[in-house]
């Protein structure tokens, strides 16, 4: 008797009346927003408007999830087209079956796509992109612990995963969760690539690149872990070759990038930097009307104050006029008093 292991859920989905709620599903759509609220941040504050980035998503997302089923059934066709089989089967997405390489290949267009419409560098964008794609994969994996699917060779470990499916060849028992392998790695691949960014100020497409060469580093150790059923070329699985010669290509984009274009773009939107001076203008002017009202209401309150100031010049006048009546007075006296004594 095992003490320690991960369940399986009993079932992926849940039946909200008419409407089926999968748990492969929502994992995805999770990981697209937590993926663009990143974004988002990131873009903003490499002088880029708010809002870009899903807006180019709205083009990059469809394609993604395009590629990923296409790349998937293609290099699993006879689980659709061999005999026995159903070819719907194939549009069945929900049911899981997304490949990362024909995702972040189709998705790239989508984004070209929408970058171009805006005026915008695609590099610049798939940098700011880059640790929410990370972590959309590593919310992602988790749709394949709802499915049951791609799980690692039999393992007594305490962390082991429970598989108690029996269906499509599944032979029930523990099994190493390579999806959560999958998953914790993908965090890190995201930190890794945040920490690097802003150590390295990293532009130009290479903080991206950096995602894909560690991604490809854990996706190596991982995929030859996995028992499920796949074309092997020489011996290893054939996800094993694509993550090593995409390895191969963004270490070499990074370092010949970073040789012919250091740094980082100095304009990733054009017009941003405009929004910013126009915004911060606005709220000049609106410090120098606070500033004029305020002195128009202390001339206000002096003009107020004034007839009382005045009161006392009136005063000295009016002790003025006592007095020079007083010498008036005071010679007729001074020249009677020099009569008589002349």
């Amino acid at each position: 008797m095992e003490l320690a292991y991960i369940p399986s859920p009993s079932r992926g989905v849940i039946h909200l009346g008419p409407i089926p709620l999968r748990g492969y599903a929502f994992c995805i759509i999770i990981g697209v927003f937590v993926a663009v609220w990143l974004g988002n941040r990131r873009w903003v504050a490499r002088g880029g408007r708010a809002g870009t980035v899903a807006d180019i998503a709205v083009w990059a997302v469809p394609f993604g999830l395009i590629g990923g089923r296409l790349y998937h059934v293609i290099t699993d066709y006879e689980l659709y087209f061999s005999e026995g089989r159903d070819w719907v089967d194939a549009f069945k997405i929900w049911e899981g079956g997304l490949g990362i390489w024909g995702a972040i290949a189709l998705g790239a267009v989508g984004a070209w796509i929408g970058c171009r419409r805006r005026g915008i560098p695609l590099p610049a964008y798939a940098d700011a992109v880059a640790p929410g794609i990370a972590l959309a994969q590593a919310l992602g994996r988790w749709g394949n612990w709802f499915n049951q699917e791609l799980y690692g060779r039999r393992t007594d470990v305490p962390w082991a995963l429970e598989i108690t499916s029996s269906t499509d060849g599944r032979v029930p028992g523990l099994y190493h969760p390579t999806f959560l392998y999958e998953s914790l790695w993908c965090i890190g691949v995201a930190l890794l690539v945040i920490w690097a960014d802003r150590r390295f100020k990293m532009g130009h497409g290479r903080a991206f690149a950096l995602y894909v060469a560690a991604y490809c580093a854990g996706r190596f150790w991982v995929e030859y872990m996995r028992v499920d059923d796949a074309h092997h070329i020489l011996g290893l699985r054939l996800n094993n070759w694509t993550a090593l010669l995409v390895f191969l290509l963004a270490v070499v984009y990074i370092v010949v990038s970073a040789k012919k274009r250091p740094g980082r773009e100095a304009v990733v939107e054009p017009g941003a930097a405009d929004d910013d001076s126009g915004a911060a203008s606005a709220d000049k002017k609106a410090e120098s009307d606070a500033a004029t009202t305020e002195d128009e209401k202390t001339s206000e309150a002096d003009d107020e104050a004034k007839p009382e100031s005045e009161a006392k010049p009136e005063s000295d006048a009016a002790d003025d006029e006592a007095r020079s009546e007083s010498e008036d007075a005071k010679e007729p006296r001074d020249e009677a008093e020099s009569a008589r004594k002349g």
